[in-house]
C-alpha cells in the first residue's frame, strides 16, 4: 500500500526517494554488452542510405517514384516479421541455456545475411536476406537481458546512460558505410572502377564492411563475455520435456565463472501464462507504441530526404542522407551520456518517457513545414534549421528506451524470468516495427499520389504519437514502485 500510494501521489516531476548507495558497475562485462548494442544498428543503418536508390535500380517500382517508399517499408518490415516470430523463443531459451550461445548465433546470422543482401539482384532476394537476419537476430534483446542480470535498481540507470554511446557510434558508422561506399565503382572510379564484381553488385562493398565489423564483435564476444545466467538446463533435456511454454522443477546445473546473484539461485524461469501480469502488459503496451512511432519515423525519414521536392521531400542524395543520420546519431549519444542519468534521477523514468514521446508531435509537424520552405526558397538556411530542430527533438524520443528497460526489469516476476519478460516486450515491439515501416511508408506513398490528401501521413503519425503518450500514462511514477510491491 505504501509503494502504491507513493506511485499515485508523487508529483510528475518529482522522483520518489531512492537509496543513496549505488552498486558499482561491473565494467569487465558492461563494455562487451555495450558493444553488443551495435550489430543490429550497424546493419540497419548501413542499408538505410541506399535502400531508396537500390529499389529504383532493381526496377521493382517500374519507374513509379511514388512506390519507392512502399517497397522500402516492405523490406524493413520483413526483418521485423521474422523477428516477431522468433524473439520470444530465443529469449525464453536463453533463460535455460544461457545468453551467450544465443548471442553468438545471432551475430553469425547477421554477418551472413549482410553478405547475402549485397549479392542480391531481385527484391525477393533482398527480402529473404532480411528475413534470415530477423529470424536469428536476438543480440540486442540478449544484451538488454544481460544488462538486467548484472545490474540492480541502484546502478541500472547509470548503465543505461552509456547505451547511447555504442548506439550513436553504430548509427554513425553504419550510415557512413552505407552512404559513402554504395556504388563505389561510380563514386570512386580511380580505386574501384576496374572491379567487375563491384560494378555487378554495387552495394556489396558497404554490406561486406558491415559484415566484417559484426564478425569482429562475434570474436570479442566469444573470447571475453561471461555467462550471466546462474544455472543451465541441458539443451537435450529441454527438447525431451517439450521446451516452449513450460517451467521446470528439476534442479538445473550450476555454472562456474558466472555472475551470480545468490538471492536468486532458487528461482526458476516461469511459463508464459505466469509472465502475463498487469505490470508486464503495461510496459509492453508502452514499449510497442513507442517503437511503432520511432520505427515508422525512421523508415520515412530517409525516404522523405530522398523524395523530390515537388513530391513532398527534400531531394537529398545518399551521401548527404548518410551524413545527416550519422551526425544525428552522434549528437543523440552525447546528449544521453551527459544528461540521461541526471534527468532520470531528478524527474523519474515515466516523466522522461512521456516528455520524450510527446516530442514526436512537433517532429511530425516539421515534415510539411520543411518541404514548404524547400518549395518556396530552395534548400537554404530555413530548411537546414528545420532539419536540425527535427533531429534534435528525436534525441528526447530516443531517451524513452532506457526508461522502458528500467520498467521491464522491474516488471519481471523474478530474476530467472528476466529474459522471457524482455522477450514478451520484444515481441510486441517487433510487431510494432512490422506495422510501423509498412504502414507509414504505404501512407506516405498514398499521400504523394495525385488527388490524395498530402497531409494523410502526418495525421497518421500524430495519431500514433497520442496513442504512445496514453500508454505511457499506464506506467507508475518510477520503476521502484513495482519492485517495492513484489
Amino acid at each position: 500500500m505504501i509503494a502504491q500510494q507513493n506511485g499515485e501521489e508523487t508529483p510528475l516531476l518529482q522522483r520518489p526517494e531512492q537509496p543513496t548507495a549505488k552498486t558499482p558497475l561491473p565494467w569487465d562485462q558492461i563494455w562487451i554488452l555495450l558493444l553488443l548494442e551495435m550489430p543490429e544498428i550497424v546493419s540497419a543503418r548501413t542499408l538505410a542510405p541506399f535502400i531508396p536508390q537500390l529499389i529504383r535500380d532493381i526496377g521493382v517500382t517500374h519507374g513509379d517514384e511514388t512506390q519507392v517508399g512502399h517497397y522500402a517499408g516492405i523490406l524493413q518490415s520483413s526483418y521485423y516479421a521474422a523477428h516477431t516470430l522468433t524473439i520470444f523463443y530465443w529469449s525464453q531459451l536463453s533463460d535455460h541455456i544461457g545468453r551467450k550461445p544465443v548471442i553468438l548465433i545471432a551475430l553469425l546470422a547477421i554477418s551472413i545475411s549482410m553478405f547475402s543482401f549485397g549479392l542480391s539482384k531481385t527484391f525477393f532476394a533482398l527480402v529473404v536476406s532480411r528475413v534470415v537476419s530477423g529470424a536469428f537476430d536476438a543480440s540486442d534483446s540478449m544484451a538488454k537481458s544481460m544488462l538486467m542480470d548484472i545490474t540492480d535498481a541502484t546502478n541500472m540507470p547509470k548503465a543505461c546512460s552509456y547505451v547511447p554511446i555504442p548506439c550513436a557510434i553504430a548509427t554513425a558508422v553504419g550510415a557512413l558505410i552505407g552512404g559513402s561506399f554504395s556504388r563505389p565503382a561510380d563514386r570512386f572510379p580511380n580505386i574501384f572502377g576496374r572491379s567487375e564484381l563491384l560494378k555487378t553488385y554495387p552495394y556489396l562493398l558497404p554490406c561486406s564492411i558491415s559484415a566484417l565489423f559484426i564478425s569482429t564483435i562475434w570474436l570479442v564476444t566469444y573470447t571475453h563475455l561471461k555467462e550471466s545466467v546462474s544455472t543451465k538446463t541441458p539443451l537435450w533435456e529441454l527438447i525431451k520435456k517439450g521446451f516452449f511454454g513450460q517451467s521446470y522443477s528439476e534442479p538445473r546445473q550450476p555454472l562456474s565463472n558466472v555472475i551470480v546473484d545468490p538471492g536468486e539461485v532458487k528461482s526458476k524461469p516461469l511459463p508464459l501464462r505466469a509472465l502475463l501480469t498487469s505490470k508486464v502488459l503495461s510496459v509492453t503496451a508502452s514499449y510497442a507504441t513507442t517503437g511503432l512511432f520511432l520505427t515508422g519515423f525512421n523508415s520515412i525519414l530517409p525516404v522523405f530526404y530522398a523524395t523530390p521536392i515537388e513530391l513532398g521531400g527534400l531531394s537529398f542524395d545518399p551521401p548527404r542522407i548518410g551524413a545527416l543520420l550519422a551526425a544525428s546519431g552522434i549528437i543523440q549519444g552525447i546528449f544521453q551520456l551527459l544528461f540521461y542519468t541526471r534527468l532520470n534521477d531528478r524527474f523519474g523514468a515515466r516523466a522522461v518517457h512521456i516528455i520524450g514521446i510527446s516530442s514526436g508531435i512537433p517532429m511530425v509537424i516539421l515534415f510539411p513545414v520543411t518541404n514548404a520552405l524547400a518549395r518556396a526558397f530552395g534548400i537554404g538556411t530555413a530548411v537546414w534549421l528545420c532539419v536540425a530542430v527535427q533531429l534534435t527533438l528525436k534525441t528526447n524520443l530516443i531517451m524513452c528506451f532506457p526508461c522502458i528497460s528500467l520498467f521491464v526489469r522491474a516488471a519481471a516476476p523474478n530474476r530467472a524470468s528476466v529474459g522471457a519478460t524482455n522477450g514478451i516486450a520484444q515481441v510486441a515491439v517487433a510487431v510494432a516495427r512490422i506495422i510501423g515501416p509498412a504502414s507509414t511508408a504505404s501512407v506516405f506513398s498514398y499521400s504523394l499520389q495525385e488527388g490524395h490528401d498530402a497531409w494523410s501521413i502526418y495525421y497518421f503519425f500524430i495519431a500514433i504519437a497520442f496513442l504512445a503518450v496514453s500508454t505511457a500514462l499506464l506506467l507508475p511514477r518510477d520503476p521502484s514502485v513495482w519492485e517495492d510491491s513484489q
